[in-house]
């Protein structure tokens, strides 16, 4: 009677997906695969000037400083309700992980991240300060120059200083609206 084939094809197609998923390639299941080199450097640039501390964890005191810096205005409010969107401390992995499941399940169209990100910025009155918007768009990210910034200073309407979040939202979106 002749012996049965040795299971090697199977056996070396599981070592092949093994080394395929541990390289970070195949199914998908590690969070940095669903975003370019480029956009992981930006978040760990992010990441690096939120952690004030230098602990490798995002907390209280280093979302306040931040947003203080910036010139955002947070209630203890909603530094608890960023906190708590964590289930665990926030270290850049699960900061990545959270992106990665706000892109799956949250705003992943483009214009609600603008709008998003234009509200983030914005006080009670969903007013923005000139001077911390154009800090931040000369800082961060893609680093926009002054004239850039005095040019989009020029296309939104400037009231003592502030600038409106829903106006930038919807120019930049294209929702707004020619009365002309």
């Amino acid at each position: 009677m002749p012996e049965a084939p040795a299971p090697t094809p199977a056996a070396s197609k599981k070592k092949k997906d093994k080394k395929k998923a541990s390289k970070g390639g195949g199914g998908g299941s590690n969070v940095f695969d669903q975003f370019s080199q480029k956009q992981v450097a930006e978040f760990k640039e992010g990441f690096q000037f939120m952690d004030r501390d230098k602990d490798g964890i995002i907390g209280r005191g280093d979302i306040r400083a931040t947003a203080d810096e910036v010139g955002v205005n947070l209630s203890e409010q909603q530094i608890d309700q960023m906190l708590a969107d964590c289930a665990a401390s926030i270290n850049f992995t699960q900061l990545i992980n959270m992106f990665g499941t706000r892109q799956q399940g949250g705003a992943t169209d483009e214009d609600e991240v603008i709008v998003a990100a234009f509200k983030a910025f914005a006080d009670e009155d969903g007013k923005i300060e000139c001077d911390s918007i154009k800090n931040a768009l000369m800082t961060f990210g893609e680093k926009y120059t002054e004239k850039d910034v005095n040019q989009f200073f020029g296309l939104v309407p400037v009231e003592d200083g502030f600038i409106s979040a829903k106006y930038c939202g919807d120019m930049l979106t294209g929702k707004l609206k020619d009365d002309e």
